[in-house]
């Protein structure tokens, strides 16, 4: 026990001091200046329907967005598959696979595969500005690897170490970057939720392939040569997370769960969610949320396609009550203009 009240004290210090050594949060000056944006999109069906507001209290592999300590709460073994159409009409395309494992009897392993595609683009060149010699299809890929712990009935708290590769034709970057999370539950039922998280830290990315190169001479020689420029690295959209849950239990098989959470962006505006979520035992979910920012409110000032509102629900049916086995079906919208909303649906296997 003294050995893992000496983690959880590291880990939350390590939280409460990275940010502050490598980023200056909540500075919309420094907007466009980061990469990797992908990093910041939600993929999941189940958590984006209330706006990510539940990093205190998600539970499962959909943990390894918004809190990875989450990951602890799997009971043996979680597949899911989730579709999303980010902003309908743009193209773009989000397929995601994870698999959780229970290991121990108290920790979790988990991978997660998340693959984003833009169709495909012509490629031109100096000569052949309007393209007609090939097509190309940009990709960003990245991979999570995580381990979460139960460390008491009250305590839990997980790491997730992530590759990043962002590609095209004959360019490419690849990094690493680094989640860690704490979840924190009390209360007489259990139904006091605490969490914070600690997402996007990592090394610089640069951009390096054939695509820098051209041919051109040096000084005075008559030789033609093969040149390299040398791209500018650019850093990771880090990011702070604070939530908090409360559970309210109506009757036995009722209950309405109502969360917040506060995002200190290091690139980006600071972001306020609220969430409510009913649920019917674990059959029927029904959620929404919404996501403030400064200046959201109008479109002259307002800097996300994303508008703020989201909802969704979860359709689950058990397949073996005593080993607690169950499918699940989730679907999320979430509101933005231009385009019409971005849309995420999501298949889960419980065993």
């Amino acid at each position: 026990m003294k050995r893992n009240f000496k983690f959880i004290v590291l880990l939350l210090t390590g939280i409460m001091v990275l940010p502050v050594i490598t980023t200056k949060a909540g500075n919309p000056d420094r907007t466009g200046q980061a990469g990797a944006s992908e990093l910041l999109i939600n993929p999941w069906g189940r958590s984006s329907g209330w706006g990510s507001a539940n990093s205190a209290c998600v539970k499962g592999l959909e943990g390894m967005y918004s809190n990875i300590a989450g990951l602890a709460f799997t009971q043996k073994t979680e597949l899911i598959f989730a579709h999303t159409i980010w902003l309908k009409g743009s193209g773009v395309n989000i397929n995601t696979f994870g698999l959780t494992q229970k290991v121990g009897e108290s920790g979790v392993i988990g991978i997660a595969i998340s693959s984003m595609t833009f169709g495909e683009m012509e490629i031109t060149t100096v000569d052949l500005p309007e393209g007609g010699i090939g097509k190309f299809s940009p990709k960003y890929l990245n991979i999570g690897l995580s381990y979460s712990k139960m460390f008491s009935n009250s305590i839990y708290g997980g790491i997730n170490l992530r590759i990043i590769s962002e590609s095209i034709s004959d360019n490419g970057a690849q990094g690493i970057a680094l989640d860690a999370g704490i979840q924190y539950v009390t209360g007489e039922k259990e139904n006091i939720h605490f969490g914070i998280s600690l997402k996007n830290v990592g090394p610089r990315l640069k951009f390096t392939g054939n695509g820098l190169t051209f041919k051109g001479y040096v000084g005075s020689s008559p030789n033609q040569m093969t040149l390299e420029q040398s791209s500018a690295e650019f850093e990771l959209p880090s990011l702070l997370n604070i939530g908090a849950a409360y559970d309210i239990d109506i009757t036995e098989n009722h209950k309405v769960t109502i969360a917040g959470n506060y995002t200190s962006n290091s690139f980006i505006k600071d972001q306020f969610a609220i969430g409510l979520q009913y649920s019917l035992k674990s059959y029927l979910m029904l959620r929404g949320g919404y996501c403030y920012e400064k200046g959201i409110d109008k479109i002259t000032t307002r800097s996300s396609a994303l508008t703020g509102p989201s909802a969704g629900f979860t359709v689950e049916i058990p397949l073996n009550k005593e080993k607690g086995s169950s499918f699940g079906l989730d679907y999320s919208y979430r509101a933005s203009n231009p385009f019409n909303g971005t849309h995420s649906i999501g298949a889960r296997i419980s065993l």
